[in-house]
């Protein structure tokens, strides 16, 4: 089993926001919050 790291529902509703609402690419917000992009 690979790393199972749990993320909390408030981290998980802003990271997707980040991308949906404000427009920012998934590589930058992955990269802002330290998690692969493949995580979001």
């Amino acid at each position: 089993m690979m790393g199972s790291s749990e993320f909390s529902a408030e981290f998980k509703r802003d990271a997707v926001a980040q991308i949906t609402e404000r427009g920012y690419p998934v590589r930058e917000v992955s990269k802002r919050l330290g998690i692969s992009s493949y995580s979001l």
